[in-house]
């Protein structure tokens, strides 16, 4: 999720740091191109400065273990920083609230007499700093060389120390970037260390979780001791605080260990390290390597410059970081009632930043890896299950409930369209009837959509300023107008299914309440505005205030109708006044004389700019959409325009993503939106078209889900200047609408696309658009 409005004082300091990054010397680098490899391409530096959030640290797709430097910033790493306080575990890619960062480890020299990690924090340079997919190194001011790989559940650091008898690891088990419950550290042996570490806390308060490790090393330590706050202890073997153990690199001067990670107690980290452990950080590293080779390899582009080909992969790598494995080497998981479960057929997976992902990200590792997200699907219907309630924002083992509305919907509706769901339609169904027609029961942690009954009996949720739930997060009374247009499009989405499924009354009962969104319709200023606890619209009315809507403004929110554009546009007053309205939100005149400049002076002024805005930002979830709304209005060609400018936002440095990247729904817009391939109707099988930036985009297919096993988009000669679609045709037929079903989509071998310098008639006729829904 984006960062909550508390949490805006933090933009003027965003501004200063992104100020200091134009004076930095030498930047931060990926590691140097030395062959064909599609790993080479990619920058983890993207996004680590003006609040991108992103990590620069080693990973493999999916893993448990996000192993990367901590520099003091609430998320972990900020490119303005320029000391490490240790390399710890857990990270998550683009958030805006503070977690993870478990196990903090850092190589000293010298006597241990300090035990904050903010005091014996390291000086590092970005010039010597380097990294790749899976793995990062960077030489410290002690002189000391770090250097960073992952397996799915473990960690593997090796550290270059200089000649001394006093190298040492520190292991700080008390301090991360959560609120810290309990930690403890024990020495097992003259290798071993293990720890157990509880914390809590997200953008709000959260239910505690623990993590387990075990840390073991390729050489004995000559000495050890732990601490407790500020009292080291030489030759202890337990205590609360963390531990130090001591090497002699006097002849050999490099030291390797391995961390594995367990979320449900300390035989699954020993089982994890038992699993994964036992090879050199070089096998390792390589291993990395290959397997983010493979996953990119998915995907081949031609055309377009060095740097939109760098950006691409470099976001289509971040697409793959999460949601992540949560269960250990023999299947075991802590579910969210807080036992132990085993998995059976599928591999289970946590942490649901679904405000966010439902949009982009969800359709994307849909079609690019089909197995993985029926399993991630599966995963969240285990949580329903064993937990009695589905998840909004889960992080680990527990629920956040933060951001509102009802992602979890369309998130699984997009599954079972996306066919994804066999042998498991209806318990999913189960899981999301209850969730559309209740509220979780006061003893369940989650709140759902906790402004359901007003909704149903009222055909809105009322707007209470301020409120909160009686449980942790946030509240959709807090933020009525948006939870109201959330709700209505969950409700489409589900009606959709249940009649797949045949439950036609549930199909007609929500398909009609879909249409909710017309009661915050205000005819006065046809705009969509958040109404009070009396009924009454909420004053005084500004369509660029926040008031009722969550994270965005009324301008921003009145496209987030995707099930039902044709009535938004009726609302309105039709497709001229909708066009009028839509050219003012994007600043059409000036985005064709300067699209760059119109990005980065009018849709995007700072990277929390979404608030009270009357303006596009395409950096911030509610907004996603909004450019493909033109593929409803016969206007297709001004889609281009607008999906092209937001482009230039997304670069190779690390101010590429001057918004939140949130478990990769940034990343995965850039990607479909570059292929001209974008998922118009959340929850459901439509793919709006646009002009992609490349001159082709092969995708290798799963032939069980895609029976053609390949995919293959061309727009040769696309362009800055050429970027309007003259024709499209699919597999040699001419195609004249705007968009392909799923259907389709697993039909079609080859999408071409004709392209030159001015609009054309494609698309522009009544029957090209997506109809609505139900």
């Amino acid at each position: 999720m984006s960062w909550t409005r508390s949490l805006r004082l933090c933009v003027g300091a965003a501004a200063v740091a992104a100020s200091a990054l134009s004076t930095a010397p030498v930047p931060a680098q990926a590691a140097a191109p030395r062959d064909a490899r599609l790993t080479d391409l990619v920058n983890p530096f993207i996004g680590t400065a003006n609040e991108g959030n992103t990590f620069p640290g080693a990973t493999v797709p999916f893993g448990m273990v996000q192993f990367s430097p901590d520099t003091g910033h609430s998320t972990g790493y900020d490119y303005a920083h320029s000391r490490v306080r240790g390399f710890s575990l857990v990270h998550l890619s683009g958030v805006g609230c503070r977690i993870g960062g478990d196990l903090p480890v850092l190589p000293t020299t010298g006597d241990v007499t300090r035990t904050d990690y903010a005091k014996y924090a390291a000086g590092f340079r970005h010039e010597d700093e380097r990294a790749s997919p899976g793995y990062y190194r960077v030489a410290l001011d002690s002189g000391i060389e770090a250097e960073l790989t992952a397996t799915t559940r473990t960690g593997v650091q090796r550290y270059t120390f200089p000649a001394t008898d006093k190298a040492n690891v520190l292991l700080d088990a008390g301090q991360a970037l959560h609120r810290m419950v309990a930690s403890s550290v024990q020495i097992l042996d003259e290798r071993t260390v293990r720890t157990a570490i509880t914390g809590r806390g997200f953008c709000k308060d959260t239910l505690p979780y623990t993590v387990y490790t075990i840390t073991r090393f390729d050489r004995p330590f000559t000495a050890y001791g732990t601490w407790d706050g500020t009292t080291v202890t030489p030759g202890a073997r337990t205590g609360r605080g963390g531990a130090y153990l001591r090497f002699d690199t006097t002849h050999d001067r490099t030291v390797e260990a391995t961390t594995a990670l367990s979320y449900v107690d300390a035989d699954g980290a020993a089982g994890n390290l038992r699993a994964e452990g036992g090879r050199s950080f070089a096998a390792v590293r390589a291993a990395a390597r290959r397997a983010w080779e493979r996953r990119l390899a998915d995907v081949r582009v031609s055309g377009g410059d060095t740097t939109r080909r760098r950006t691409f992969y470099s976001s289509l790598y971040r697409s793959f970081v999460a949601p992540n494995v949560g269960e250990d080497a023999d299947g075991r998981y802590t579910g969210w009632d807080r036992r132990v479960h085993r998995s059976d057929g599928f591999t289970y997976y946590q942490n649901w930043s679904l405000w966010d992902t439902y949009r982009t990200q969800a359709q994307l590792l849909a079609l690019l890896a089909p197995r993985e997200s029926r399993d991630m699907a599966v995963s969240v219907i285990r949580v329903a299950e064993e937990s009695g309630w589905l998840p909004k924002w889960g992080y680990g083992t527990v629920e956040t409930n933060i951001m509102t509305g009802d992602p979890v919907t369309p998130f699984l509706t997009n599954a079972f369209q996306q066919g994804l769901l066999k042998g498991y339609e209806e318990r999913a169904y189960r899981a999301l009837k209850r969730n559309a027609d209740g509220v979780p029961p006061a003893a369940s942690p989650a709140v759902g959509r906790d402004a359901n009954e007003d909704y149903i009996t009222r055909g809105f949720a009322p707007y209470a300023k301020g409120h909160e739930p009686a449980k942790a997060g946030h509240s959709d009374y807090a933020f009525g107008a948006s939870a109201t247009l959330e709700y209505a499009l969950s409700d489409a989405v589900l009606a959709q299914m249940a009649r797949a499924l045949g439950h036609r009354e549930d199909a007609a009962r929500w398909a009609a309440r879909s249409r909710n969104y017309r009661h915050l319709f205000d005819p006065s200023t046809r705009f969509f505005r958040a109404r009070d606890t009396s009924g009454a619209f909420a004053g005084p009315w500004s369509p660029a205030q926040s008031e009722g809507f969550h994270e965005g403004t009324a301008w921003q929110y009145q496209w987030l109708v995707p099930q039902d554009l044709p009535g938004v546009v009726d609302l309105i007053g039709g497709k001229r006044l909708t066009n009028d309205r839509l050219d003012e939100f994007f600043a059409y005149d000036q985005l064709l004389t300067d699209p760059a400049r119109t990005a980065r002076e009018v849709w995007v002024k700072d990277p929390y700019a979404y608030y009270d805005t009357d303006r596009y930002n395409p950096l911030n979830e509610p907004d996603l959409l909004a450019p493909y709304t033109y593929l409803s209005t016969g206007q297709p060609w001004k889609t281009s325009d607008v999906v092209h400018a937001a482009l230039t936002l997304f670069t190779d440095e690390p101010t590429g993503i001057t918004g939140n990247d949130d478990l990769g729904t940034m990343s995965a817009w850039d990607v479909l939106s570059s292929i001209g391939l974008y998922p118009v109707q959340p929850g459901y099988g439509t793919w709006g078209l646009s002009t992609p930036v490349f001159d082709r985009v092969d995708l290798r297919l799963d032939p069980r889900y895609h029976p053609r096993g390949a995919l293959t988009i061309k727009a040769p000669g696309t362009s800055s200047q050429d970027r309007y679609t003259q024709t499209v045709s699919a597999d040699g037929v001419t195609h004249e609408r705007t968009y392909l079903t799923t259907g389709e989509l697993r039909r079609t071998r080859t999408l071409s696309y004709t392209v030159g310098p001015r609009p054309s008639s494609w698309g522009t006729s009544a029957q090209a658009a997506p109809p609505a829904l139900g």
